[in-house]
């Protein structure tokens, strides 16, 4: 029996004797997490698997494909270059298509053999169209967290017309985990959302992955556990500073943020406590008290709910109405209010403890909608209206009208 286990701070394999249990051997070893085992080779005792964090000076979210023996010896990389490996192995298992991509390097597909040997190139995708029309990819960077000490990873966005000698406020885009972060995968992607095009607009934008999300070791992962309350914002904060001294085109006292569903609870939660460095933000479905959000999930981070003597509980800390009263900056919540992920009720108890605080906000309901509203063109338009009017401090055109490429092509 192979066992998977994060027993030593990292994600690892062991191979087990399944009558009595015990363990024979661990397979795999070392620094960084196997993400995927993908094939089994009884005859020759051989596994096939993917990891993450195990090549130094890579980015350690870059998924690569290793064969190993059932012994734990003879690990061998089979995807050698410095990207991000999408594999499919051939039912033999003799061969693979490896497709290998980077945010900022688009991607490159060939077969290999089983001893990663180079059999044919495939295709590399043509991105001169995109470049022709102006298009440039989002800069991976590379900042500390809050312990002065760990390496967090993630994307800026710039307009492509960026003048160095001006000063451009800064948007963080944020989705906090603890089951996934803020860049997602780490694959080529012409768009990644909007955060390109909000950049456009006059912002730098920024995606960091914080500590507490996955795929880095097991005490990263687990830095807020019983805290989600946290959010990686320690991290953020420290990273947006971080990026402004290195860059003086960014002004740090013109700081915004915005998310959906973890994401606008997280932002809530930074307008919340960092009342005087997040100016803006911008909160969408956000499941801002886990007590009325799914328990199964809630739990599994948090823990189960305890009851102190005097009332308070151990999930006070991740409510986001109870620190409601702090807000100072400029505040937009939306929901739809048919989500029936995040219920709108979790929104709602936001909006109590504001009015009950006295504080002004805006609240913008969507009838009838789910939880995945924050692609519709109105909710696009109203957030970059938000961010231009209350960050860059200019009147945004009245209404404007989104549309798609389709609809400015000739009738036929």
């Amino acid at each position: 029996m192979i066992w998977f286990s994060e027993r030593d701070n990292w994600g690892h394999l062991y191979l087990h004797d399944l009558k009595t249990g015990r363990e024979k051997n661990p397979i795999t070893t070392g620094n960084g997490n196997v993400t995927q085992l993908l094939r089994v080779d009884e005859k020759n005792r051989q596994l096939y698997f993917t990891a993450v964090g195990r090549e130094q000076g890579r980015d350690p979210y870059f998924r690569h494909l290793y064969r190993i023996n059932m012994d734990g010896k003879g690990l061998q990389l089979l995807t050698p270059e410095d990207a991000d490996h999408d594999v499919s192995l051939s039912p033999s298992g003799r061969f693979f298509v490896d497709t290998w991509s980077k945010p900022d390097l688009p991607p490159t597909s060939q077969v290999r053999d089983a001893d990663g040997k180079l059999v044919m190139a495939l295709e590399k995708a043509d991105v001169s169209r995109l470049m022709a029309a102006g298009w440039k990819p989002p800069v991976p960077i590379t900042v500390k967290a809050r312990d002065g000490v760990t390496d967090l990873y993630g994307l800026m966005y710039k307009p492509t017309s960026l003048d160095p000698s001006r000063k451009y406020p800064i948007v963080n885009h944020i989705y906090p985990g603890p089951q996934t972060g803020s860049v997602g995968g780490r694959t080529f992607n012409p768009s990644r959302g909007d955060a390109q095009a909000l950049a456009e607009l006059g912002f730098v934008v920024v995606e960091i992955d914080g500590m507490g999300t996955p795929w880095r070791s097991k005490k990263f992962h687990e830095a807020y556990y019983g805290n989600m309350g946290d959010n990686t914002l320690p991290d953020q904060v420290a990273g947006m500073k971080e990026l402004a001294t290195r860059f003086p085109w960014i002004d740090i006292d013109r700081a915004g943020i915005y998310g959906h569903s973890g994401g606008g609870y997280a932002t809530a939660d930074a307008m919340f406590r960092y009342p005087d460095f997040f100016k803006v933000g911008i909160s969408e479905a956000g499941n801002h008290d886990n007590r009325v959000y799914e328990d199964d999930w809630a739990e599994k981070w948090q823990g189960l709910l305890e009851k102190k003597s005097d009332g308070a509980t151990n999930y006070d800390n991740q409510a986001n109405q109870l620190i409601a009263k702090n807000l100072k900056g400029k505040l937009l919540l939306a929901h739809g209010t048919m989500d029936a992920n995040v219920p709108p009720n979790n929104t709602l108890l936001v909006v109590n403890e504001l009015i009950r605080a006295n504080k002004d906000f805006d609240l913008l309901m969507l009838p009838n909608r789910g939880h995945g509203f924050g692609n519709e063109a109105y909710m696009v338009r109203r957030r970059w209206d938000y961010f231009v009017k209350h960050l860059l401090g200019v009147e945004p055109p009245r209404e404007y009208q989104m549309r798609s490429p389709a609809d400015s092509r000739p009738t036929p």
